[in-house]
């Protein structure tokens, strides 16, 4: 079966192919196409390579990937997975493969790369694995034992549990599931939005994978195969969220150089050896891998890394100063505490489960595609790995699923909480948690969005059970849901965690009168967070205040200055963002390290009340979505960036965008997608996504559906394929999925367009209904049938003299382009031949595909004397279209070539097609005319 590609109205693609690998290449392929920057950032980052292009600021993260071997995990991951599961291997190299073969074109699409000078290079069989290990190794928030220790090395462990909330580094979601109890249709619906950094382009693609085993719709990972997130099957769909769940231990090291190289452990801890050894749990040295790389960054000096893995994992804090213990391994740095009572230099190391087991999961993602009844969707997560995630799902026969899934190390109460010590006994892992814990569907409603649930004995800190809270008692309301109802729960914007600041307003008198007025709007806002309150607005300005005010005073801000940890941990160190998103407890508190909170939100509010806001929560609150490359108009926090939409919402609300309060009101986060799948009827399911389907920035579908996003719209998802055929405004693109250019240019205003060569048979389709068409009458193949199109392109595809070629834009079918030696055609017989000449047919496609765009027929005529004068070296070409064509004629000559004599074509017969005789117009371009 050839591999069909369509898109529907807004860019998605809905790939068909004959079986599983084809249709992985196809996807890979279309990747490449709709987000090769992406994609090669992606393959980059999971390499720590980045900084060589992207500069200095991504070099704390390619040192952070360098160390904790990303790469290297990916590779032996995928090497197990060829070991234990071959079918999925192929399947990842099919997509791989397509990945390869579509990066040239996506490369030309996207400026990106001319401005970084980068070209793109070649994707492993493992690509697929660093790419996801990259984007999910910091889900679980390893970093936050980072924090811990600073506070209690600062405030004692009792202060731990004040900050204990999800903290500005980690993701989360909102998902929930909903019985045929609670619908109109008496079928369940799924829906939810996955909260994450927002990234342009997006971190989920839109896509539609069919072929005889399944026909799946989803958001994909770009970069990854499959669908593994969320998606419906037809009969079955599912979602995830982030189960919070901790399984990613640090542990302290001591470790000593050999000094001489030898292993004898005659080091003092300051040498230069090759060789390194740590301090084991039985009290003996192990020796450790050891090795340097160097990270080269743009516009600065290679940076040398030292690469160290001990048995617990890869050494990912190298530590302030010298991390290296003395020989005989007594070590302040191994204590936790440096001699002047400071924060812990030893070098920490990183153990988490894909470095253990040499397995991300993969093996779940095909299953997932062939699931039919929420049974498969179960066995299918069996196999999941990395990020632990909680599951809904339902199916048409009634069937529910709520559990949680991935891999958590059973270890002690310790590790789970802090940084350990390495060399003590009882840190280490002693196998893995089984069976994983299963939630409940209450009253026909299942709802998770990080709070304590089904993976509380897994976790350590959850988010607040606002969002939660607030879900299920809107759900709670009615029993006729539709999902078409569901995109106003994804936007809802009240804010219960503004009750404790709220209570402590209530609470204060001896007010000056303007900060009386605005505490009383306060009291009476309806504390929801919408773009257009300006009491919103308000609000968020008191609460920076008070959380400015907290950090600054002497019993916190002795945590503003943490350890010189690598930059890539730094948001979870950060005392400002700790202390806005932990304000409701430090609120609450019986007591507060001896800070007079009343004292702290009466100051806050006479600040405010002296200057208030100007406008309303949107004029600030902007999206603020990351890029590899940073626009260099967007200011520091603070300044805001008006070409960035105003949003609703906050960090607590189901609306959840993010923004940090005490540092500034921009939401870096959000739902980076939403769905809604109506498992019944898939054709009556939702979806949108905060930009678009391409990563292109000249394409249509680049940011097409930000305005919905942020509306709260949500997109249909096409489900009928005779639609997608017929629609015009859905096109079909089966002819850059598989075939080499003999040209590619990308032409202003238009877009790229490729000259492929014929393939009579493979194009026969097009062939045939283009040169029968009405507006072909001067081809002279009105009345041909098919096979005699066939023939007749048969035949010149056989000739050296004439050649036959398709244009591609952005890859569909544009026109029909020509080319013959003009000695070998009858058009010899009516001028004078010059060294050089090549002649010229070309067929625009049908109206309707495009051409009545201004200026698309001469853009396209440009690409074609670009290929034949510059490309082919010719000096000059002639064309010879029929004398009645005269709108032909025009757009020749506004083209720049030069008319000739009007001649009559003799009459020839060819082995399948006689041509008549025919009156011409000559005409010519000559390069010097065209500018070439």
């Amino acid at each position: 079966m050839t591999v069909e590609i369509y898109r529907d109205a807004w860019g998605v693609p809905h790939l068909r192919a004959g079986d599983a690998r084809e249709l992985a290449h196809a996807q890979g392929l279309v990747t490449a196409h709709d987000r090769a920057w992406q994609l090669e950032v992606e393959r980059h980052r999971a390499r720590g390579t980045s900084a060589a292009f992207l500069g200095a600021d991504a070099l704390g993260w390619d040192r952070f990937a360098r160390q904790a071997r990303l790469d290297d995990t990916a590779r032996r991951c995928f090497t197990a997975l060829e070991r234990r599961d071959p079918e999925t291997a192929a399947w990842v190299r099919a997509y791989v493969d397509g990945v390869n073969q579509g990066l040239p074109e996506g490369a030309r699409r996207a400026p990106e790369f001319t401005a970084v000078g980068l070209a793109p290079g070649r994707w492993e069989p493992w690509t697929p694995l660093g790419v996801w290990l990259a984007t999910h190794i910091l889900f679980a928030g390893f970093p936050a034992k980072l924090w811990r220790e600073e506070v209690v090395r600062h405030l004692g462990p009792d202060a731990v549990g004040l900050f204990a909330t999800d903290g500005p580094g980690t993701s989360g979601s909102n998902g929930w599931l909903v019985t045929g109890e609670r619908t109109a249709t008496g079928g369940p619906v799924v829906a939810g939005d996955p909260h994450r950094y927002i990234e342009a382009p997006g971190v989920y693609q839109q896509l539609r994978l069919s072929c005889p085993e399944f026909d799946v719709i989803g958001l994909a990972v770009p970069g990854v195969p499959g669908i593994a997130h969320f998606g419906h099957t037809g009969t079955v769909a599912w979602s995830i969220t982030n189960a919070m769940a901790d399984y990613q231990d640090l542990y302290r090291e001591r470790l000593r150089r050999t000094g001489d190289g030898n292993g004898d452990g005659g080091g003092d801890g300051g040498g230069n050896g090759d060789r390194v050894e740590a301090l084991g749990p039985d009290g003996l040295w192990h020796p450790a891998s050891r090795h340097t790389e160097i990270i080269e960054v743009a516009d600065g000096d290679p940076v040398e890394v030292e690469v160290i893995e001990t048995d617990r994992g890869p050494v990912v804090v190298n530590g302030d100063t010298d991390p290296y213990g003395d020989a005989d391994g007594d070590t302040d740095g191994g204590s936790g505490r440096d001699r002047d009572g400071g924060a812990s230099t030893a070098p920490l190391s990183l153990r988490h489960p894909p470095r253990v087991t040499e397995d991300l999961g993969f093996s779940a993602l095909l299953p997932l595609l062939r699931a039919r009844r929420v049974a498969d969707v179960d066995r299918a997560f069996d196999d999941w790995a990395e990020p632990v995630n909680v599951v809904q799902a339902a199916d048409t026969e009634g069937g529910v699923l709520h559990r949680v899934a991935g891999r958590v190390p059973v270890r002690s109460e310790d590790n789970r909480t802090r940084i350990v010590n390495a060399w003590e006994p009882g840190h280490e892992w002693r196998g893995w948690y089984a069976p994983m814990p299963r939630g409940t569907v209450d009253d026909g409603i299942a709802v998770m969005a990080n709070q304590r649930g089904p993976a509380t004995p897994l976790g350590v800190e959850f988010a607040p059970p606002h969002r939660a809270t607030r879900l299920r008692a809107l759900l709670g309301t009615r029993r006729d849901w539709t999902a078409a109802d569901m995109a106003a729960l994804h936007m809802d914007t009240h804010l219960a965690s503004a009750a404790p600041l709220l209570d402590r307003l209530a609470a204060l008198d001896d007010l000056t009168p303007e900060a009386a007025s605005l505490r009383d709007r306060l009291l009476h806002w309806d504390r929801h967070m919408a773009a257009d309150s300006t009491e919103a607005a308000t609000y968020a300005a008191v609460r920076s205040a008070v959380v400015r005010r907290l950090a600054a005073h002497p019993a916190l801000a002795r945590l503003a200055e943490p350890p010189l940890h690598p930059e890539v941990f730094r948001p979870w160190l950060a005392l400002v963002p700790r202390v806005a998103f932990a304000l409701e407890s430090l609120l609450r508190a019986e007591e507060l390290y001896g800070i007079d909170r009343a004292e702290v939100v009466r100051a806050a509010v006479e600040e405010v009340a002296g200057d208030p806001p100007k406008g309303t929560w949107g004029d600030t609150h902007r999206l603020a979505p990351w890029r590899a490359l940073p626009d260099p108009s967007y200011g520091e926090y603070g300044e805001y960036d008006e070409r960035e939409p105003g949003l609703s919402g906050d960090h607590d609300c189901v609306l959840c965008t993010s923004a940090v309060p005490g540092l500034t009101d921009r939401a870096a986060r959000g739902p980076a997608a939403r769905y809604v799948w109506d498992v019944a009827r898939r054709e009556n399911s939702l979806w949108v996504v905060p930009f678009g389907a391409s990563g292109v920035p000249d394409s249509p579908h680049h940011r097409d559906q930000l305005p919905l996003w942020v509306r709260g719209d949500l997109v249909p998802v096409v489900t009928d394929w005779t639609k997608l055929m017929e629609d015009r405004t859905m096109t079909s693109e089966p002819y850059a999925a598989s075939r080499e250019a003999v040209h590619e240019q990308v032409v202003d205003g238009l877009g790229t367009v490729r000259v492929l060569r014929v393939d009579p048979d493979a194009d026969l389709d097009v062939l045939h209904a283009w040169v029968t068409a009405e507006r072909a009458r001067f081809w002279g193949m009105g009345g041909f049938g098919r096979e005699q199109v066939l023939e007749t392109y048969r035949h010149l595809d056989s000739l050296d003299t004439h050649h036959a070629f398709l244009a591609v834009l952005d890859g569909r079918p544009a026109a029909l382009f020509q080319t013959y030696e003009p000695e070998a055609d009858r058009v010899s017989e009516c001028y004078e031949v010059e060294p050089g000449d090549i002649g010229v047919h070309l067929l625009i496609a049908p109206a309707g595909e495009g051409d009545e765009r201004p200026g698309y027929s001469s853009a396209l005529l440009t690409a074609f004397t670009v290929y034949v004068l510059r490309v082919l070296d010719r000096r000059r070409v002639v064309v010879e279209p029929d004398i009645r064509n005269e709108k032909a004629i025009t757009r020749l000559t506004r083209q720049g070539f030069v008319l000739g004599p009007p001649v009559v074509l003799p009459e020839i017969d060819l082995p399948e097609v006689h041509l008549s005789a025919k009156k011409a117009q000559l005409a010519f371009l000559t390069r010097e005319a065209a500018g070439l």
